[in-house]
């Protein structure tokens, strides 16, 4: 099959034909220029091959949300805006919960589930942001969690010492707790977890 500097689209439900460079028609792709096609086959399919659908996504979007408030949140707080808050039920969180290295009795199991029920709805969904990826509880409550490999249940898992940080593992969905000596240790750390999620504690 012979390759020319071109590339073909739809639009609207018919073929079109897109020149990569002038004259591209009648540009075969040989040994000599395939990596130049490759580039401008790439940069046209990714860029400039949906300006126009980006295009109209933007104008859309600009008239519901005007696109200069975007500079005043953070990738949370536009989902939380964008997407609604949610009623977080504590009860079934804490049902579909898996413990590793801890026990659901544990104390530090113990005063998490105190600390999450002293949450108002935001800070839950932060931290189950913050865990999960996302501020929604799935249609059919935590038992539907999903991974990066398919359904995940919430984890709390035993790492690290006492002086560190808590860490997310959002693929898993799995918190990894260390063994604070009090509950307002675990509730400070956990707080400044949830509040500088960017660029930090997050896999």
């Amino acid at each position: 099959m012979e390759l020319y500097f071109v590339a073909d689209y739809e639009l609207l439900g018919e073929l079109k034909t897109h020149e990569l460079k002038p004259g591209g028609t009648d540009i075969a792709v040989t040994e000599a220029n395939k990596l130049e096609y490759i580039a401008l086959l790439v940069e046209w399919r990714f860029n400039r091959g949906v300006e126009q659908q980006t295009k109209a996504f933007f104008t859309g979007f600009n008239s519901v949300f005007p696109l200069e408030w975007l500079q005043y949140f953070d990738e949370r707080e536009l989902e939380l805006l964008l997407c609604g808050m949610q009623d977080v039920d504590v009860d079934d969180w804490q049902r579909n919960t898996v413990y590793r290295h801890y026990a659901p009795q544990s104390k530090q199991v113990v005063w998490f589930w105190q600390w999450v029920r002293n949450l108002d709805q935001e800070k839950r969904a932060r931290l189950l942001q913050f865990v999960t990826g996302t501020c929604r509880v799935p249609v059919g409550g935590f038992s539907e969690l999903m991974g990066s490999t398919g359904p995940q249940l919430f984890c709390i898992e035993r790492v690290g010492k006492e002086n560190w940080l808590p860490r997310s593992h959002t693929c898993f969905n799995r918190l990894d707790l260390p063994p604070y000596r009090s509950y307002e240790q675990l509730s400070e750390k956990l707080n400044m977890a949830i509040e500088m999620t960017e660029g930090f504690g997050n896999e």
